[in-house]
């Protein structure tokens, strides 16, 4: 198919099995330099149903209406905080750069608010890392923003990190032995030699991060995004990754013993010559995956 027709003209859409119908006007107007912008701007052949006429795109579609009612009112809708982060993913996907701007002051403030309950401030763990040895064990930083600090070597074992922001830091050879990180952001962090030993990062978001050689065992990621993610030679015995999304990350060398990969996203991963032969892969996507020597 390609967009000849008029801008008011209706647009028929499949997200992820989801419908929805439009106007090239409101996938176009508010955010011009988004993909959406781009798929519906007349340049490009897009996918279409060719008996019912709906343009396909493989996303989750539970949060496509509010992409859509952004588009069209520039409204965000009020979420928990873990529905924000899956908002955010989705944003960042489509390019819609308003959007992001919009999720991240939200829950900015959120973090800001939130600080009031937690034993120390961002300017605080900025003051305590110019010191060598730093050591935040068993402590409540829940919430807070530790975006592109450099907290290598930091020992954060046991403490409570649920929703902390640390997109960007580095983490180089961190603990995390036994913390509670659900729902924490590490996107693009470095995260390489970190301990994850008995950690809980639920639902965090990893895209992006690099893992090499860090210990993941006995930890949890279920649900946790970690599309992208550099896990070379990192130990994930035992861990449990149930319906994690691991699309496109690299597991050379990794060590999968006893791993739940149960439901898990391994497309187009890299696993060749990874032993998977007592890792649970039942429902596991594996199109497109490398296992080219790996044995299962």
């Amino acid at each position: 198919m390609t967009n000849d027709s008029d801008s008011s003209s209706l647009i028929r859409l499949n997200i992820g099995g989801k419908k929805f119908c439009t106007t090239i006007d409101t996938l176009t107007q508010r955010e011009p330099d988004s993909m959406l912008s781009a798929m519906f701007s007349g340049r490009h052949t897009l996918c279409q149903d060719p008996e019912k006429g709906y343009v396909f795109v493989d996303r989750d579609g539970e949060h496509f209406r509010h992409i859509l009612n952004w588009l069209r009112d520039g409204v965000v809708p009020t979420l928990k905080d873990s529905k924000y982060t899956e908002l955010l993913r989705e944003a960042e996907y489509y390019q819609l750069l308003g959007l992001i701007d919009e999720i991240h002051a939200i829950l900015n403030k959120k973090k800001e608010d939130e600080e009031l309950d937690t034993e120390l401030t961002r300017t605080d763990i900025i003051k305590c890392i110019q010191s060598e040895r730093v050591r935040f064990r068993g402590v409540n930083l829940s919430g807070l923003d530790l975006s592109k600090l450099d907290l290598s070597f930091v020992d954060f074992s046991y403490a409570c990190l649920r929703n902390v922001f640390f997109s960007r830091a580095n983490l180089h050879c961190a603990k995390f032995k036994d913390a509670d990180a659900e729902g924490a952001i590490f996107h693009n962090a470095t995260l390489r030699e970190c301990e994850f030993t008995g950690a809980n990062l639920r639902g965090a978001l990893l895209a992006g991060a690099n893992l090499q050689n860090a210990c993941l065992i006995n930890s949890s990621f279920c649900q946790a995004d970690l599309r992208s993610a550099h896990l070379q030679n990192a130990d994930l015995t035992n861990a449990n990754l149930e319906g994690a999304i691991l699309e496109g990350a690299n597991l050379k060398g990794a060590k999968l013993s006893n791993t739940n990969l149960k439901d898990a996203n391994l497309q187009r991963a890299y696993l060749r010559q990874v032993n998977l032969r007592d890792t649970h892969l039942e429902g596991a996507k594996l199109d497109g995956a490398n296992l080219l020597g790996a044995m299962r």
